[in-house]
């Protein structure tokens, strides 16, 4: 030790008896700590080792040394080497290689496109939205993972990304969730990011996919020239990630997603004793929530909720039961418990929206971490301060877009890219503190600028009563029109034509609408490859679920075929999918927002045993009764309406 503290200004005495002391200035010894403070700072956890060297490995085009690795993360080369041994099989399910020879140094080699992907997987996985979205001008990243990720992503190049894709038409991003519109900035940011550093595609690389016309559009704003082959390749990615399967109106997966959201949440409330199946916020935000959720899990992606240990802790019991209803719903999935605890803040917020409140206050709520931890927030903000009113939940980038106008104060679990004074950050669990620091905010500022009488016209669901009635006129009449049209026909099918390829013409024609008529072939093409996606029969049923969205339809169209042998669907012979009754949805290729939004709640009544067994054995008129009756209720849930 004694050369080490002579080189730092401190003496060191050594008196036989007496023991050990040093001898320095106050400032040499500061000085002497501060230099162990930093050497702490730049020890790393096993993870985030890997993280550093696999961020690192995926930065160079060429070999590193492993004394380079070592030197950099101040640890042994074996230790480098065994980090390296744990990386291997993650690097090689991302189809790249890991290339370790002694004098050589390690490299990852392997597809352009993979390494993109393994920095967007990277980012998705360790960067949050508050780290992407916020505001860091003025402030240095302190943590290095978060640093690195950011600089390899090209935060510039994600903010240009974004402010570029805000001044676009807006039409197509309204399809997007929150997570997946961060999801598609990150890949669109790193693949930029990489062509500025010279890692491109190669030019031999075939690819006939054209520009699509937002990629020109986005191109044109940044102004910037790419090759064809980077043109094909983020025109693949954008018509990926951006454009969802347009030409259906019901998703072949949502029918397994709906039939679980149903099943858990009748085992939650058995377990619970407390009726939770008429709370259509409930069932709404668990679907959209669970299907994209359970996807990542699926993808690998890591599941982090900052939220866990308070949400244990405030619902302790529901989350027992919640978790148990997930594992015996979903058993071929392994669901961590930060999943659960999003889950649970569904339930939660369902149980304490059974209180009513009241609220003066106009407010947005703009919420990253999930529809669940929004509206738990919410239900704690009324609870708490019933002077606000939420008047809706929006994404980051949708509250951006409201007029001023619209409401008084935006309320936020992250760092939005806002003038401060146009909202203020709270936590999803909103703690006595965030709750006077609220309190402060509103009547400090926010109170002042409400118009008593504005905020008077507007009742707790968000609309007021001409705006109520406008949509009740609205929502009535296209049910009005979808279900007097409605059709029951009774068809023999003759021997050998008992193929739906075969049916379709004829089954199409007794719609009697002359646009559909007139191009039968087209609508039946656009049937068949919709029905081979995935067969839609309805689980532990005889009845098939047939729709799709065509330009030759012109409205919303529902019928109900029954046949007297079974009709054959897609499938080889032997195991070939079969339907004794077929229910057809059709709708035209620019359906509005309200019409599909019916149509999808038609085909959620289909998990309805009491539906089921109308579509079996009912007439015309008693389908048409049951289906309006479901409608009416959920419209005037969807409105709010209440009778008193």
């Amino acid at each position: 030790m004694e050369p080490l503290l002579a080189a730092n200004g401190i003496l060191l005495h050594k008196i036989a008896g007496l023991g050990i002391r040093v001898e320095a200035s106050n400032d040499a010894l500061e000085r002497f700590k501060q230099s162990f403070d930093r050497s702490d700072s730049l020890e790393y956890s096993a993870e985030e080792r890997k993280i550093l060297i696999f961020c690192s490995l995926l930065e160079h085009d060429e070999p590193v040394k492993l004394f380079s690795l070592a030197h950099e993360l101040r640890v042994t080369m074996p230790t480098i080497s065994h980090d390296l041994d744990e990386l291997e099989e993650s690097i090689v399910k991302q189809g790249l290689t890991l290339v370790r020879r002694r004098g050589y140094g390690v490299e990852i080699v392997g597809p352009e496109e993979a390494k993109r992907h393994a920095v967007s997987l990277l980012a998705i996985n360790h960067l949050d939205d508050s780290e992407l979205f916020g505001q860091f001008a003025d402030l240095a990243v302190s943590n290095p993972i978060t640093a690195q990720l950011l600089d390899m992503i090209g935060k510039e190049n994600f903010k240009k990304l974004e402010q570029a894709l805000w001044e676009l038409s807006d039409d197509w991003s309204n399809t997007l969730s929150e997570s997946d519109y961060t999801r598609l900035l990150i890949k669109l940011s790193v693949a930029l990011t990489r062509i500025g550093h010279g890692c491109v595609i190669p030019a031999d690389r075939t690819n006939k996919s054209e520009v699509i016309p937002l990629l020109q559009g986005l191109l044109d704003i940044l102004n910037i020239q790419l090759p064809i082959q980077e043109q094909a390749y983020l025109s693949h990615l954008l018509d990926q990630e951006a454009f969802p399967e347009s030409s259906l109106l019901i998703h072949h997966d949502d029918m397994p997603t709906i039939e679980g959201v149903k099943l858990l949440i009748l085992r939650v409330e058995a377990q619970l004793q407390m009726s939770l199946t008429h709370d259509r916020s409930l069932e709404e935000g668990l679907i959209q929530h669970i299907k994209p959720a359970f996807q990542r899990i699926k993808d690998g992606i890591a599941i982090r909720n900052p939220m866990l240990a308070p949400i244990k802790k405030d619902y302790s019991a529901l989350f027992s039961i919640v978790r148990s209803a997930v594992q015996e719903i979903y058993q071929k999935i392994k669901v961590p418990d930060e999943e659960i605890g999003y889950i649970v803040m569904h339930f939660g917020a369902s149980l304490e929206r059974l209180k009513p409140f009241p609220r003066k206050v106009r407010a947005v709520l703009v919420c990253t971490s999930g529809i669940g931890s929004s509206k738990l927030l919410a239900v704690k903000i009324a609870k708490e301060l019933p002077q606000i009113e939420l008047i809706g939940h929006y994404s980051w980038f949708e509250a951006r877009r409201l007029p001023p106008s619209r409401y008084d104060l935006i309320i936020s679990t992250v760092d939005l890219p806002l003038e401060p004074d146009r909202y203020i950050k709270l936590s999803p669990m909103l703690t006595p503190e965030e709750t006077n620091k609220l309190r402060s905010y509103i009547e400090g500022t926010t109170l002042k600028k409400i118009s008593s009488a504005a905020a008077a016209e507007t009742d707790a669901s968000g609309h007021s009563p001409m705006d109520r009635l406008l949509l009740l006129q609205l929502y009535s009449g296209i049910v009005l029109r979808l279900l007097d049209g409605f059709r029951v026909h009774d068809l023999t099918l003759e021997q050998g034509q008992a193929h739906l390829e075969q049916q379709l013409p004829a089954m199409l024609s007794l719609i009697g609408e002359t646009s559909i008529d007139t191009h039968l072939t087209k609508i039946s093409e656009q049937l068949i490859a919709r029905e081979r996606q995935g067969s839609l029969v309805i689980p532990d049923t005889e009845l098939a679920l047939l729709h799709t969205r065509s330009e030759w339809v012109e409205a919303p169209l529902l019928a109900l075929y029954r046949f007297d042998t079974p009709l054959q669907l897609s499938g080889e012979e032997a195991d070939a999918a079969q339907a004794s009754q077929a229910l057809m949805m059709l709708g035209p290729l620019k359906l509005d927002t309200y019409s599909l939004e019916l149509l999808s709640e038609i085909s959620a009544m289909l998990l309805l045993p009491e539906l089921l067994t109308v579509l079996v054995h009912g007439n015309a008129a008693s389908i048409k009764l049951f289906i309006s009756k479901k409608l009416e209720h959920y419209i005037k849930t969807k409105l709010d309406w209440r009778e008193s």
